[in-house]
């Protein structure tokens, strides 16, 4: 009976995937005939860039103070606390930066934008636009989601660049690393294609693909109830968490 259910389980997750690889299809298929409904592309980049700001630049801030700390203390150990600037700054372009705004923009953005597509499903909105000869994957999906490949990329950058402000101001300001040494270290070992382009940049184009995918088809195909809806949301947070950390293992395995 265990053996029979962990089956269903496995089959149902496959089709999800490969639904959700159909979909894509369909988005991509849809992209150039959303162009004509740039204003709309450019409201949700705003709905789900700069209303993010907030929480990105706070989250990328403690991100930053927190490490070092840690690492100052670690590395005082082995009398190397003039490289903490260094190791807060790789440590955030290679893997916190681009993860943590990832998946902070799935339980911002990503929910809101399922919500917002699943009571439009929810109240026939959809329905509405179809008979009215609106297709509404170009005017409601396709913005959505080329919105989060724009957005989460400028996020991610913001993030690590608050990060390695907060690791500045615990290290030089608080527990006193020399400015000069700190800043000087850090740029002679940050090197801009490996860790800043491949790190944060390739990073968060793909955790924006991934995440608005997951969010446009959660709010896409959810059944139309208030039920549907929250458990669309619900999915969405824990496909794109999961989908975010698996991708990052096997990007990192390419790109270092």
């Amino acid at each position: 009976m265990s053996a029979r259910m962990d089956r269903g389980v496995v089959t149902q997750s496959l089709a999800q995937i490969g639904a959700c690889g159909l979909f894509l299809l369909t988005l991509l298929a849809a992209i150039p005939r959303s162009f004509r409904y740039g204003r709309e592309t450019v409201r949700q980049i705003w709905f789900v860039g700069a209303m993010s700001l907030t929480i990105v630049m706070t989250c990328g801030l403690f991100v930053g103070m927190v490490l070092g700390l840690q690492l100052y203390d670690v590395l005082s150990i082995f009398g190397g606390t003039s490289a903490t600037g260094t190791v807060v700054a790789i440590a955030i372009y290679r893997e916190l930066g681009p993860v943590v705004t990832a998946l902070l923009f799935a339980g911002r953005a990503g929910t809101s934008i399922t919500a917002e597509i699943g009571l439009m499903r929810a109240t026939d909105q959809l329905d509405a636009m179809e008979m009215m000869a609106v297709d509404p994957i170009a005017y409601v999906a396709a913005p959505r989601f080329l919105a989060g490949i724009v957005a989460l990329p400028l996020l991610g950058v913001v993030f690590c660049a608050m990060g390695v402000f907060g690791g500045h101001l615990v290290g030089v300001t608080w527990l006193g690393i020399d400015n000069g040494t700190f800043w000087s270290n850090m740029t002679a070992t940050v090197d801009v294609h490996k860790d800043i382009i491949n790190g944060v940049l390739l990073k968060s184009i793909a955790f924006g693909i991934v995440v608005s995918l997951i969010a446009v088809y959660q709010g896409y195909t959810t059944p139309p109830t208030s039920e549907g809806v929250a458990y669309a949301t619900t999915r969405t947070v824990v496909a794109s968490s999961i989908a975010i950390l698996a991708l990052d293992f096997v990007l990192t395995s390419f790109l270092i």
